[in-house]
């Protein structure tokens, strides 16, 4: 079966969409929530892969992007190039993704404690067991999953290849 896009792919605020996922699981049959999170500051192959991997394992696909703070924390000054509504507004265009919202801090955790999806979906940089919010995930029955293609492609990569050609 396929499930309606919530608001045709929008960029949610953390409450309203755990409002709307949770009119979605009382849907029969209920759907199957996969959350994918990242930075996605310079949006590349690697993300496409990885986000259409993770979409593949549910029915509905939430992407939670880094705002603009948490990004500048954990890539260092410069960063993000492109501010966290463009990111997320330019992932919410993307076929596949029925719904995006930002969230500040190092992990997601806050989020999939709020949204409780039935699969956290993580890159190949990760293995199972270094993924930092899987005992969060654990913790309320969800299951983390490893997806995408081999880790070729990085942000950091473009901006340096961007920086020597100039």
């Amino acid at each position: 079966m396929r499930w309606p896009r919530a608001d045709a792919g929008r960029v949610f605020r953390l409450d309203r969409l755990a409002g709307v996922l949770e009119r979605l699981r009382r849907a029969r049959p209920r759907p199957r929530v996969v959350l994918a999170n990242g930075l996605f500051d310079l949006l590349h192959v690697g993300h496409v892969r990885y986000l259409r991997a993770a979409r593949a394992l549910g029915h509905f696909l939430v992407v939670a992007v880094n705002d603009d703070r948490s990004s500048r924390r954990l890539r260092g000054p410069g960063r993000p190039i492109v501010p966290a509504a463009d990111r997320a507004r330019i992932l919410s265009a993307l076929e596949g993704v029925d719904a995006v919202v930002l969230f500040g801090g190092r992990t997601a955790e806050g989020v999939l404690r709020r949204l409780r999806p039935d699969l956290h979906c993580k890159g190949t940089d990760y293995a199972p067991g270094s993924v930092p919010e899987r005992d969060v995930v654990r913790s309320y029955g969800g299951r983390v999953r490893i997806v995408g293609d081999a880790k070729r492609h990085a942000s950091t990569g473009l901006i340096a290849r961007i920086g020597r050609r100039r």
